[in-house]
């Protein structure tokens, strides 16, 4: 079977649909992870304790995951697979944005620039400092919802 290029064939307006809906699935994609937030705030868990984080990165995957499936199950539209591309340029933006940013005393000094960034982005028992401390939630748990997203997207069938 000989797949067509997806771009060819379609008018402004239908290439303006599809990035129309590409922002709404990426949005739809935040506003589960901040449910997930949300509900783990509400739980007031301690802020330094690694197991409400770890359940939270869980959660940031799983829950936009059955969001993305139910939602391309009624939608029926194949766009929504594609927001792990928003989850990739988000992590590559925010991985630039954190090399540049200064340091000092407590601020991952001696840190090399992979040490930085996982140290950042990715150390559940504690953090480089950079970003005031949001690293996971910034360049983690954001990238991560919309790429479970996607993949629940992709397991609905929709195609």
């Amino acid at each position: 079977m000989i797949q067509r290029d997806i771009s060819r064939d379609k008018s402004v307006g239908d290439l303006g649909r599809e990035a129309f809906w590409f922002l709404t699935h990426t949005l739809l994609a935040v506003a589960l992870l901040a449910a997930v937030v949300g509900g783990m705030t509400f739980m007031h868990p301690d802020p330094e304790a690694s197991a409400p984080k770890m359940l939270a990165t869980l959660l940031a995957f799983f829950v936009p995951m059955v969001g993305g499936f139910l939602i391309s199950r009624l939608q029926k539209n194949d766009v929504s697979q594609y927001v792990w591309i928003s989850g990739l340029l988000l992590f590559s933006v925010v991985c630039v944005w954190v090399l540049d940013l200064p340091t000092g005393p407590g601020l991952c000094e001696k840190c090399g620039l992979v040490e930085r960034l996982y140290r950042t982005f990715f150390f559940i028992d504690g953090n480089s400092g950079l970003m005031g401390g949001d690293g996971l939630l910034i360049g983690a748990w954001l990238p991560l919802s919309m790429i479970g997203y996607a993949t629940g997207a992709r397991f609905s069938g929709e195609r």
